[in-house]
């Protein structure tokens, strides 16, 4: 059972950037599927480390605002590693859209720590890079 609410959750968690066929992305949404504390980091192509709410605000303004248009993320492949209430995963993903009216193609590999909680599986952590 924890595999596929793993499976689950990550695929709540992709799907908060989508906004594809003009719907809303939903990237609020990530306070539900993360602990308050989470940190979240990207190594390339420039480091970063944020807070949740540092990460969410101008994700939220670029799907919002126009400037990125019929955006989603999905994994490609993943090996997820479960022990006890901690789990691991890492895997491949992709991501397209268009940003300021131009293709926008890319991917990369993400790393997602979880633990599961009184409430259930929540992401304590993320990190990721994207390839050139």
């Amino acid at each position: 059972m924890s595999k596929a609410e793993i499976d689950t959750l990550t695929a709540e968690f992709f799907g908060s950037f989508d906004n594809r066929g003009k719907k809303a992305a939903d990237v609020a949404r990530l306070r539900r599927l993360m602990l308050p504390g989470g940190v979240i980091v990207v190594t390339e192509p420039e480091y970063a480390a944020y807070t949740v709410e540092e990460f969410i605000e101008p994700r939220e303004r670029l799907l919002a605002d126009g400037r990125l248009v019929e955006f989603s993320e999905w994994e490609t492949s993943e090996r997820t590693y479960i022990t006890g209430s901690i789990a691991s995963r890492s895997g491949e993903y992709r991501k397209a859209g268009i940003l300021d009216g131009e293709p926008l193609e890319g991917g990369g590999a993400k790393t997602i720590q979880f633990v599961r909680t009184p409430a259930g599986w929540r992401i304590a952590a993320f990190a990721w890079f994207d390839r050139p």
